[in-house]
């Protein structure tokens, strides 16, 4: 999908001020067992068709409202992904303005993921 101009530079000033994470990475941390959450913050009508395994919901439209009910520790650590990294950059910048230090966009976002051809689930997670 190709952004517009703006949303494009927006989402390009924010990157360097966030902590971008790799496919590679969020599978070496799932090998190993490493205490995170991974957060799908696409729309519903995204998450309904299929999602990262394992993977909770919470979209871009709520996940600043609702972050605090569901991880009241400012130490947690998340990893944020959407389509193709630009939402999950957004959300994981505002989330470390709120006092979220352990936040991380990937990079590459779902349709990276599907690319590879990693694991991808129609179970839904709830918290």
């Amino acid at each position: 999908m190709k952004h517009s101009e703006a949303f494009e530079k927006l989402v390009a000033e924010i990157k360097p001020l966030i902590k971008e994470i790799s496919i590679e990475e969020v599978i070496d941390w799932q090998k190993s067992a490493k205490p995170f959450t991974l957060i799908d913050v696409r729309e519903d009508n995204e998450w309904s068709q299929e999602r990262i395994d394992k993977a909770h919901h919470l979209s871009k439209g709520i996940i600043e409202r609702d972050i605090e009910k569901y991880f009241p520790q400012r130490n947690s650590c998340l990893v944020l992904y959407c389509g193709g990294g630009y939402r999950s950059a957004l959300a994981a910048y505002n989330i470390n303005r709120m006092g979220y230090k352990n936040i991380y966009s990937m990079q590459g976002g779902f349709r990276k993921w599907k690319e590879n051809g990693l694991p991808i689930s129609d179970t839904k997670l709830n918290f």
